[in-house]
C-alpha cells in the first residue's frame, strides 16, 4: 500500500467520523485510566454500567482507597476477573496517591510502572487523555492494519511501529479511534462487512465480501 492510498484511507474515516473518540465514558485522566484497567476481557458497554455506579461514590484515587477493597469490589462485581481488576485498580491508587499527588502521570514510563497497565494502556492514556500522537493496538487495530494493508506486522509492536510512521501525521492523533472502530462495526474479525466499508476499493484485503 502506498502513501497516497493510506492519505485517502484517513481522509474518508475523519470525514465520517470528524471527532473519534474511546466508547468509554470519562471525565479526568483517573476516570479514564480506571475504566481502561477494568476494560480487558469486558465490553465497553459493561464497563460503562460499572463505572456508573462506582464514579458517583469514588473517582479520585484518594477516594477509592477510603471506599476500601471490598466495597470496591462490589460495586465492580459485573465485569469479568473483577477480583484480578479492583486489587490492581487499588494498587495503581495507592502508587498515585504516594508518587504523583494523586494525579496521572503523562509519561509511558511512569505509566508502565502502575500495576496492569502495559504498553497498550499506557499508549490509550497519553493518547486519549493526554493527546499525544500514540497508537494503542489492540486485536481490532492489528487486524484491520493486516488485512487492509495500511501497517502489515506480525505482532502488536511491530504494526504500531509501522502505524506511526505510515500513517500521516495529519491523521495521527485520531488514527487510533477511526481503526478501533472500524474493525468493531466494519472490518469484523470473521466475515467483514465490505459491502457497506467506505475504503473497501482501497483495501488490499483479497477475500471481500457483499455483506452490508
Amino acid at each position: 500500500m502506498n502513501a497516497q492510498k493510506r492519505h485517502e484511507i484517513f481522509t474518508r474515516l475523519q470525514a465520517e467520523n470528524p471527532h473519534p473518540t474511546t466508547e468509554l465514558n470519562w471525565n479526568t485522566p483517573f476516570e479514564l485510566l480506571a475504566a481502561v484497567l477494568l476494560s480487558a476481557q469486558a465490553t465497553d458497554v459493561g464497563v460503562n454500567k460499572a463505572t456508573a455506579r462506582l464514579y458517583p461514590v469514588a473517582n479520585t484515587p484518594q477516594a477509592i482507597i477510603d471506599l476500601g477493597i471490598d466495597e470496591l469490589k462490589a460495586h465492580i462485581k459485573t465485569i469479568g476477573l473483577y477480583n484480578t481488576k479492583a486489587e490492581n485498580l487499588m494498587k495503581t491508587c495507592h502508587m498515585l496517591v504516594d508518587l504523583h499527588g494523586g494525579e496521572v502521570p503523562g509519561t509511558r514510563q511512569a505509566l508502565e510502572a502502575l500495576p496492569g497497565v502495559g504498553r497498550k494502556t499506557a499508549n490509550v492514556i497519553l493518547n486519549t487523555a493526554f493527546g499525544q500522537p500514540t497508537m494503542a493496538v489492540d486485536t481490532h487495530i492489528f487486524r484491520v492494519s493486516n488485512r487492509t494493508g495500511i501497517a502489515k506486522g506480525k505482532d502488536v509492536v511491530e504494526v504500531e511501529q509501522k502505524l506511526l510512521r505510515h500513517v500521516p501525521k495529519a491523521f495521527l492523533h485520531d488514527a487510533h479511534h477511526w481503526l478501533i472502530l472500524h474493525g468493531r462495526y466494519t472490518c469484523i474479525a470473521r466475515k467483514p462487512r465490505c459491502g457497506s466499508c467506505i475504503i473497501e476499493d482501497l483495501c488490499d484485503y483479497k477475500d471481500k465480501t457483499e455483506l452490508a
